[in-house]
């Protein structure tokens, strides 16, 4: 799996601001191939629906995927008769690649899909677009699993989706409960920096696109959805479910290996609540108690080995003292890198020293425990010594605990100076002036840089991504940068649909 520079790490979500705008806040893609029945009938029916019940302005794009019959017709009949379309031409197959296309030359700050045949209730929609508008979410997904849903399909389609998701649990570890489901969104400032990442053209690119999001760590919403299933659907089941493990494979090997660039889509986004200064709370603690333990444990088995193995030749305070001195100074080094997360070898020889003096500590406390023994009994029995030493043991890993964390590997991090980490960008104005389209960097796709322009022009009057409204120069206040679409592999080999 390839990566490429992404624009960088992502700003602060922010809610998006109410009034008109010549820019729409919803650009809505309807990824079509060879629909020229379904077309019509699922623009009108949506239009009526976002008209009535969507309080934005909104867009609705045709994205036809070198459709063979008179789609391509349809669309240019409702992008004439109908303000509010797009229509937008690929000569090629593959919902993610006309997803990708469009959502990267979208001026829209939140981005979504769904299937022409609509058959997820439209009356989610508003609940799905609305935690990206708020700022509260990154990615939203419509879910036919979850428990209020209410999904009517056959039992085949139930199994294999059922089954699919449990596979990306077991394989991939998602979260998130309905990965094909066709209804989504995205807000536009995360998918121009998540996109590049994606690599599948087809049917996978949703699955793969919510896995690497989720990795990275972002938000994603799911609403519960009422859906119906279309028995005139035309996807190929047992390609798409091949293609799709597949996907699982290639994706699964990347995480394993670290191939992907996640810290692009990382923290921080400046609203998420770890990030916060509170004063009184420790920094890492949680993270810290974890390794500590961990490193703890391994030490203390360590330690008890080497104890049994010097008890064979000398006595238990000489056996003890050497046992503890072996097993401190590897476990500084493992608390060193494993817990406190100190590089390099800087300082290495002080935190050793510091160590020690550790080490002295809990070498009184578990030399006066064998000595309190001692003094209670002539000849104790190992298991005895061995069951002091772990409680004198535990005494002393609380103490050397927290002598090592404001002592021995203290947190400096406020005594430098503070960064700005993430930045809003002023807004750009929107109008004829501004076009949507601009050269983009290399593609992950391509071996070559080349400008990016839609594959072939829009059908109809206007341009795709062109304002016509008399608010054209009034702006969104966008916390992202100027808008870079990536452009997909022209010949994908991978992709027959």
């Amino acid at each position: 799996m390839r990566t490429e520079p992404s624009p960088g790490n992502l700003p602060a979500r922010e809610h998006l601001p109410a009034g008109n705008a010549g820019t729409p806040v919803l650009d809505v893609v309807i990824p079509v191939y060879n629909e020229e029945k379904d077309l019509q009938p699922c623009v009108l029916r949506l239009h009526e629906h976002l008209a009535r019940t969507f309080p934005y302005a909104f867009r609705i794009t045709i994205a036809d995927n070198a459709s063979t019959d008179t789609t391509p017709l349809v669309a240019a009949r409702l992008e004439a008769e109908i303000s509010e379309v797009r229509a937008f031409r690929l000569e090629q197959k593959g919902r993610g690649r006309a997803l990708r296309a469009v959502w990267s030359a979208s001026d829209a700050p939140v981005l979504a899909y769904m299937d022409v045949d609509l058959s997820t209730d439209l009356n989610a929609l508003l609940p799905l677009v609305a935690p990206l508008i708020s700022g509260h979410s990154d990615l939203a997904i419509g879910s036919r699993l979850a428990r209020s849903s209410r999904v009517v399909r056959g039992a085949k389609r139930e199994f294999i989706s059922r089954t699919y998701n449990l596979i990306l649990r077991g394989s991939l570890q998602a979260r998130f409960s309905d990965a094909q489901c066709g209804f989504k969104a995205i807000r536009r400032d995360v998918a121009q920096v998540l996109l590049p990442l994606v690599e599948d053209t087809g049917w996978f690119f949703d699955t793969e696109m919510l896995v690497l999001a989720e990795r990275a760590g972002l938000r994603i919403h799911e609403v519960p959805v009422d859906w119906v299933d279309d028995p005139d659907s035309t996807v190929h089941i047992v390609k798409t479910a091949t293609d799709d493990l597949k996907g699982v494979w290639r994706v699964g090997r990347a995480l394993a290996t670290g191939s992907l660039a996640l810290d692009r889509l990382a923290r921080p986004f400046g609203d998420d609540p770890r990030d916060r200064e509170i004063s009184g709370v420790p920094k890492g603690l949680a993270r810290q108690l974890v390794g500590f333990c961990v490193v703890g444990g391994l030490s203390t088995l360590f330690y008890l080995l080497l104890y049994s193995g010097f008890r064979t030749f000398s006595g238990s305070q000489v056996a003890n003292a050497l046992a503890l001195l072996v097993s401190a100074v590897a476990n500084t080094a493992a608390n060193r890198r494993l817990t406190f997360g100190v590089r390099g070898r800087g300082g290495a020889v002080k935190h050793q020293a510091q160590g020690l003096v550790v080490f002295g500590i809990g070498l009184a406390l578990t030399s006066g425990s064998l000595a309190a023994l001692n003094a209670a009994t002539n000849d104790p029995a190992h298991s005895t010594e061995l069951a002091v030493l772990i409680a004198a043991n535990l005494a002393a890993t609380v103490l050397r605990f927290l002598l090592f964390r404001a002592w021995v590997f203290p947190d400096r991090r406020d005594e430098s100076p503070s960064t700005v980490v993430a930045s809003h960008t002023p807004a750009v104005p929107v109008g004829p002036a501004s076009p949507v389209y601009a050269t983009a960097p290399q593609s992950p796709y391509s071996t070559t840089p080349e400008p990016y322009g839609p594959t072939s022009a829009p059908y109809g009057a206007h341009a795709y991504g062109t304002t016509h409204s008399p608010h054209d120069h009034q702006t969104w206040g966008d916390a992202t940068m100027q808008l870079q679409p990536v452009r997909p592999s022209d010949h994908d080999p991978r992709d027959a649909r």
